[in-house]
């Protein structure tokens, strides 16, 4: 153990001294009541380094579990389940984009962060070796940083819904819209605030846990970073969040950024393609991965291959590649780091034409009362002609798109008269009022952006437009609503047979019909009509698998779902009045409490079976951070799902539910000497 132990140390010390040592001493972390890190320093790579040692206290596992699988380690320490991510990380060649661009494209500036980081994860894994997952993931570098960010844009692109459709020989297409992580933004400014100050809801909802789970954090350092807000495992930098001058927040947005095309094989040459008037030879490569089944290491690798158009994948009946722009991007990192540090709006905006972000809608306010949307992504310009939602064909250069649409070409809204501008996952043409929205004609349809309305924003413009001018009161009301619109519709199944079903024709379930059409469909947690509403959804989930589009709910299967609600309140709850709060629950540890919301719910909810008849939420509303924007500065309040551990040794493991569940936040502030006076714990991490 000892030698072991020794080779582990060699290994670091060595990287430290390529890299140079950052000095812990330059480093305060300070921790508040909450256990949220405040992290002040000189240099931006110190903060960057005091950031992986504090999130590293708080979840090395789940930052461990986020490098592995961007570094094709994952099936190694969890077996055939990772496999997939496995190969989808050497599918799309990571490693030849960080060759290529790495030292090009980005900056001395932040490779220095990515460097200080690396280093912070690296002297903690030093100093804590039980906790290593893997040895064979360390030392942490710039490089499994960078491949790992990639593999997560990718995905976010859209792009292993792709390849799993290609594998599966299922490539005919249909949007479906992500019911329960859908996230929400929504800003005003002084024109239809009471007070005269802006206010921003950031509300992206996400897993309650794993790496793409929120971590709040405040970083400050002397070189101008001051930044409260949110990161997932192993980011070097704050995603979403504000400074004392500007805020923005994130949802997803759904345009259409990546491609499948189908290579047209010579007949008699193998692996060669056609193109226009010439064959190409596929390059070929194997992607190595090796799975741990029942504790022994077994090597197994599976071959793809690289067409101009892209990776490539054989199938049941062809060749297809796979394309999207953030196969060829390297700075998204870098960018988010940059707007971390913007002052302006004017200044925030140049950070956008770096075009490094994939995608993501961005909802901004500012200290100079300044709102802006936009739906951001990287989108390539096709040419028309094709039907580019589904497969096209690859046997041309016609189809081979080489550039994406400038920022200034995306759908966006600035300083809207209105005074407001809202975003929950719907269209982009559809976030302010009828004067301010983007004219949908205006944009070409091969870009794919949403046209739909949901659930959420149907709300959100509703309670909008209930108010001349909102007070911070209101605002908050808005972004706590747990209501359905009257009447609602999902934009991913139809479900209204179920209001039109006559109590009297199902005398068996008649109670339980009865207390659905009652419902006054508040998704609270101590209603009993979304208690029952509630159970049916989760029955109804596995009708929902097997219906064929348009995902139509016939009486039928829904009496059948009404049979089982009723038969599991009796069975678990003794009883056919049952709470939601009853069913439905926040589980962290040992603590268990009643919580609230719906798929599709502003506070939208997302939930698994967890014992006795109830279920656990696992997705859905995260990280909230409300900002307001006044004359004496910036106000902040937020809150997360549990608390701001993983360690379920660690008080801040789930001090924050009970906030949560009651609707409520926590202060924050950007007051250096308020931080120290009220800290729990300050040291140097070491």
């Amino acid at each position: 153990m000892k030698v072991k132990l020794l080779c582990i140390s060699l290994i670091y010390f060595v990287h430290f001294q390529v890299i140079g040592q950052i000095n812990p001493d330059n480093i305060q972390i300070v921790r508040d009541t909450f256990g949220v890190p405040h992290i002040f320093t000189k240099t931006d790579a110190e903060l960057a380094y005091g950031l992986a040692w504090a999130h590293a206290e708080d979840d090395f596992e789940t930052i461990q579990q986020a490098y592995l699988a961007g570094n094709a380690l994952l099936s190694d320490l969890i077996g055939k389940k990772g496999f997939g991510v496995d190969f989808i990380t050497q599918f799309i060649g990571s490693e030849r984009l960080f060759s290529e661009k790495f030292e090009k494209e980005i900056s001395p500036e932040y490779r220095l962060i990515m460097e200080a980081y690396s280093q912070g994860i690296n002297r903690y894994a030093q100093l804590h070796p039980k906790k290593v997952l893997s040895k064979k993931l360390f030392p942490i570098t710039p490089k499994k940083m960078f491949i790992y960010a990639q593999l997560q844009l990718f995905v976010s692109s859209g792009g292993d819904f792709w390849v799993k459709k290609i594998l599966g020989n299922k490539l005919n297409y249909k949007h479906v819209e992500d019911d329960v992580k859908g996230s929400n933004t929504f800003g005003f400014n002084s024109s239809k605030t009471k007070d005269g100050n802006t206010y921003l809801a950031i509300n992206t909802h996400q897993p309650l846990d794993g790496p793409t789970s929120w971590y709040e954090v405040h970083l400050c350092s002397e070189q101008g970073t001051d930044i409260i807000g949110a990161l997932f495992a192993g980011s070097p930098n704050i995603l979403i969040g504000a400074n004392r001058n500007i805020a923005w927040a994130h949802t997803v947005n759904q345009p259409d950024k990546t491609d499948v095309f189908k290579l047209e094989m010579h007949p008699k040459k193998k692996e060669f393609y056609r193109v226009d008037n010439q064959y190409l030879k596929l390059k070929k490569y194997k992607a190595k991965i090796i799975v741990k089944i029942l504790g022994i290491p077994l090597k197994v690798s599976k071959k793809y291959y690289e067409s101009i158009y892209g990776p490539t994948l054989k199938n049941d009946s062809g060749y297809y590649s796979v394309r999207t722009p953030s196969l060829f991007e390297a700075k998204a990192l870098e960018q988010w780091w940059r707007m971390n540090k913007a002052k302006s709006f004017s200044e925030f905006y140049g950070i956008l034409k770096m075009k490094a972000l994939p995608g993501y809608n961005i909802g901004y306010a500012d200290k100079n009362d300044t709102l802006f949307y936009i739906s951001n992504g990287l989108i390539p310009k096709r040419v028309p002609g094709y039907d580019w939602a589904n497969v096209v064909p690859g046997n041309t250069k016609k189809t081979l798109w080489t550039t994406t649409y400038d920022i200034e070409e995306l759908p966006q809204v600035i300083q809207p008269s209105s005074g407001y501008f809202y975003n929950a996952n719907h269209s982009p043409f559809r976030s302010s009022d009828s004067i301010n929205n983007p004219n949908e004609d205006l944009f070409p349809k091969n870009m794919g952006f949403e046209t739909y309305d949901n659930n959420r924003s149907i709300r959100i413009k509703q309670l909008i437009d209930e108010h001349k001018k909102v007070d911070y009161n209101d605002f908050k009301k808005i972004k706590y609503d747990h209501q359905f619109p009257k009447p609602f519709h999902y934009s991913w199944m139809n479900i209204d047979s179920l209001f039109m079903m006559s109590p009297e024709k199902y005398p068996k379930t008649k109670a339980i019909l009865e207390q659905i059409q009652g419902w006054d469909r508040s998704t609270s947690a101590d209603s009993y009509g979304a208690g029952a509403y509630g159970i049916l959804c989760f029955k109804l989930r596995k009708y929902y698998k097997k219906l064929p589009e348009p995902k139509i709910f016939t009486k039928s299967i829904l009496y059948k779902g009404l049979e089982e609600t009723q038969e599991h309140m009796i069975e678990h709850f003794g009883q056919i009045q049952v709470k939601l709060g009853t069913f439905q629950k926040l589980v962290r540890g040992e603590k268990e409490l009643a919580v609230f919301g719906l798929p599709d719910v502003i506070t939208a909810m997302g939930a698994i079976p967890h014992k006795e008849g109830k279920t656990k939420v696992v997705k859905g509303e995260s990280y909230i951070e409300l900002v307001k924007f006044t004359p004496q500065g910036v106000e902040i309040e937020s809150v997360i799902s549990y608390g701001s551990s993983d360690d379920p040794n660690s008080k801040h493991y789930s001090d924050q539910m009970e906030l949560y569940t009651a609707f409520k936040t926590k202060k924050m502030t950007f007051d250096r000497a308020s931080i120290f006076q009220n800290a729990s714990r300050i040291y140097h991490p070491r």
